[in-house]
């Protein structure tokens, strides 16, 4: 049951975390605990950075998307 709800959690969240670790140099699950022990302690804002930074990023690989098509034609 727990590893579903994981295999979930990777298909259908942002990749915030593995975003930040490829960028960081750091492992996923290091920057995964970071989010979830700073949320405790910081009262749910590392979450609305994380959504933030799901947005931007979701935005940031639709526009490289489409600014690849228009270059093939």
């Amino acid at each position: 049951m727990i590893q579903r709800i994981m295999i979930f959690m990777e298909q259908y969240s942002f990749g915030v975390c593995a975003y930040m670790a490829e960028r960081f140099n750091v492992s996923i699950s290091r920057i995964r605990l970071f989010f979830i022990y700073s949320s405790f302690l910081a009262v749910g804002f590392p979450i609305i950075f994380y959504f933030l930074a799901g947005i931007v990023l979701d935005i940031r690989h639709f526009v490289k998307r489409i600014r690849y098509r228009l270059w093939d034609y």
